[in-house]
């Protein structure tokens, strides 16, 4: 064989090589710094050592949502469009644009970890299809912030003592909720909420007790009712035609990392809910700061109205509005959760 063939044949070689050695590039809009420590122990080491974790050759550029400037209602819109290849869907938020990301969290159905566990991974194919058809999306992984419990300025016994209070709520079906016991209903962004039950604005709020400890709400909120609504969740999705521009080793590699992010994320979010819930009522703390809140305990008829809420008022109410955006949405839950609760 000449010399030059050889030549070219090493050449064709060593650029193969480049080519193979050449980084996969993500960009990242991840979940509020305002998040708590889920974001900043779990979220943001694991994406900083995304290479080692999955095995790649991958440079991640990730930042927070409210670092540049994401909002959390537009997050599917922003994952369509490529301009992030991977995006925090916080699926509260994120469901006024596709009510389908609310399935697994609808009132009173997810009330706890080993329910929402069981819940998310009976919705994650559906979910993953919809992402998929509609929103040009891949689901990677969701982790929980964990039962989202009631927080007041001023006390109050039960749930039948919210009426006339004006409570924060995340999403519209934790709003009717609010409304059927008597309450006002306030939409607020979580960042926001604080200093709205500082001033007055609302007299209560909901959310989860480490993300309440982290961002100081003990400090305005006087007692706090350890009774879950929901569980609030994260989910992780890629953009798809950046996902299928992946080797299938690499999607292989990728889907593996986010897998065990997972896991590690569900047990950390329980550590971190039941160290706050300790935390806010000044029993033992060993992660959140230590406050001195009174506990309220949830009576017989508030866990019954709790419990009673899927038939009552959040399914009918959250079927209904995914069925006009998702012909097949409710169908797809009934046949996915509606077992778990009765509903067929």
């Amino acid at each position: 064989m000449k010399l030059p063939h050889l030549l070219s044949i090493a050449a064709l070689a060593l650029g193969a090589c480049a080519v193979q050695a050449q980084p996969v590039k993500l960009r990242v809009a991840g979940n509020f710094v305002a998040a708590g420590l889920l974001q900043q122990q779990k979220e943001q080491p694991f994406f900083d050592n995304f290479a080692k974790v999955a095995g790649l050759p991958v440079e991640i550029d990730y930042k927070p949502m409210d670092v540049v400037g994401v909002k959390d209602v537009d997050a599917l819109r922003v994952i369509k469009s490529g301009l992030f290849d991977i995006v925090a869907l916080r699926l509260a938020q994120a469901s006024r644009d596709d009510p389908t990301l609310l399935g697994p969290d609808i009132v009173g159905l997810s009330t706890d970890y080993d329910t929402a566990r069981k819940v998310w991974d009976a919705w994650r194919g559906p979910l993953d299809q919809r992402l998929q058809e509609r929103h040009g999306a891949r689901l990677l992984a969701v982790y929980p912030f964990g039962p989202q419990i009631l927080f007041c300025k001023g006390a109050f016994t039960s749930l039948a003592d919210m009426k006339g209070k004006k409570v924060r709520v995340s999403d519209q079906v934790l709003a009717k909720f609010m409304e059927k016991i008597g309450a006002i209903p306030v939409t607020l962004a979580f960042g926001e909420t604080q200093q709205a039950l500082e001033r007055g604005v609302t007299d209560c709020a909901i959310t989860g007790p480490s993300s309440a400890n982290s961002a100081g709400w003990p400090e305005v909120t006087t007692h706090v009712m350890p009774l879950g609504f929901q569980v609030h969740q994260v989910a992780f999705a890629i953009n798809l035609a950046k996902w299928q521009t992946l080797s299938a080793d690499q999607q292989a590699k990728v889907a593996a990392a986010f897998q065990k992010f997972e896991a590690e994320a569900w047990a950390y979010s329980r550590e971190l809910w039941e160290d706050a819930a300790r935390c806010n009522v000044g029993r033992e703390c060993r992660i959140g700061k230590k406050f001195a809140m009174k506990e309220v305990a949830p009576t017989a008829a508030d866990r019954q109205l709790v419990a009673d809420a899927v038939r009552t008022v959040s399914y009918p109410l959250w079927a209904a509005s995914c069925d006009k955006v998702y012909d097949k949405c409710s169908a797809a839950w009934k046949q996915a959760i509606g077992p778990m609760v009765g509903l067929k």
